[in-house]
């Protein structure tokens, strides 16, 4: 049975990014946003076996086990494939989530970041989708899902050869809605044509819709002056249909206050609203971009294996938002089977064949300072 979103809280507390004294999460702190938060109606908590190096899923038990009644929030965590090295290591982890986070069930459990590849491939090989239903037939899982960095072909692949899965966490925001790596729209279109709840995380971008040109934060200014340049990423999430809920990784009272503002008496976006968030998003593009048209001619004849094109659309992505780690997170997929932009020799094979005449032994240049850090 599927998740019904108009009963899950719009705004998702992240446990991500909490604030810290001396490398160790500032309890206190902490504690006072999520009193703020709770207060204001909301209840839904995200952390992961990895967040913290291990201590975010500690930090329920002392930020929510130990003050709050157990049915007045609810907790989603996550399965990692990398630390899965055979069957056994699934219970093992589980349990260890158990006793850190001091619960005796989990509301939301997921595999934890879907990609082609590896992660995938490992959770198919440990049968974790069978393993995961099992845990919820134990009353140990409340509901079973999945966060999602794959390719919409990876995403129909999974949804429809597991209609068991109830809801799906994917990165949607409104720069990212046709960028070619992300594909938020297209992965919200997947999950609306099929009906499966979405939870929505890195609505800001990892902060970089919170921080735009001063162009385009006049764009926002104009139209509301009075709303913060952050609630227009999180009013785009909020106006799309079939979300449940949508994560922030809130690691200050400011930020906490600026949602509970956007959310408690939620607004969706008017036209004239889209509008301007299109203005902005065609400026954010106006960057110059590499004309690349993915002949692949140059790969063919490439000695060091290297994916040029595909390189080139990460770069491509980098060059729009140079804060955004996402590109440096591809190419690593991308180049752990193929040459890495480094590997060049600058042979001049690639230039000879190339229809738009590119600078391509310059560009992997680029690419290798941009995006092999």
């Amino acid at each position: 049975m599927k998740l019904d979103v108009t009963k899950m809280p719009k705004l998702g507390f992240g446990l991500m990014r909490l604030p810290e004294i001396d490398g160790k999460i500032d309890v206190p702190r902490v504690l006072g946003m999520i009193d703020s938060y709770m207060k204001a109606g909301f209840n839904y908590f995200d952390t992961a076996y990895v967040y913290h190096g291990g201590n975010s899923e500690k930090a329920v038990k002392e930020l929510l086990v130990k003050n709050y009644p157990r049915e007045s929030y609810t907790v989603a965590t996550k399965l990692p494939a990398w630390s899965i090295k055979c069957m056994e290591d699934r219970d093992r982890i589980f349990n260890e989530q158990l006793e850190r986070t001091g619960l005796e069930y989990f509301d939301y459990y997921l595999l934890h970041s879907l990609e082609d590849g590896s992660n995938y491939d490992l959770y198919e090989k440990y049968d974790c989708f069978n393993w995961c239903m099992k845990k919820k037939e134990e009353g140990k899982i409340r509901h079973f899902g999945f966060s999602f960095h794959g390719t919409p072909a990876l995403l129909e692949k999974v949804v429809d050869l597991h209609p068991e899965v109830e809801f799906v966490q994917i990165q949607l925001n409104y720069a990212d809605w046709d960028n070619q790596i992300v594909n938020s729209g297209k992965l919200y279109e997947i999950l609306k044509s099929r009906n499966i709840p979405m939870i929505i995380m890195e609505p800001v971008k990892g902060g970089t819709l919170a921080n735009v040109s001063e162009e385009q934060e006049k764009m926002f200014k104009e139209a509301r002056p009075d709303k913060s340049v952050a609630s227009w990423a999180m009013r785009f999430c909020g106006s799309l249909e079939g979300i449940g809920t949508i994560l922030s990784g809130m690691s200050t009272e400011e930020q906490v206050s600026d949602n509970l503002d956007t959310f408690v008496n939620f607004e969706p976006l008017s036209e004239s609203e889209k509008d301007v968030i299109g203005n902005v998003v065609a400026d954010m593009m106006s960057v110059e971009l590499i004309g690349c048209t993915s002949c692949r001619y140059c790969v063919d004849g490439c000695p060091m294996g290297i994916l040029i094109p595909d390189i080139f659309g990460a770069l491509n992505t980098k060059r729009k938002f140079s804060g955004d780690n996402r590109p440096v997170f591809h190419y690593r997929g991308l180049t752990s089977n193929s040459g890495k932009a480094s590997a060049c020799i600058g042979c001049g094979q690639c230039e000879a064949v190339c229809p738009q005449h590119l600078p391509i032994i310059e560009l992997l240049k680029e690419a290798t300072e941009k995006l092999e850090v």
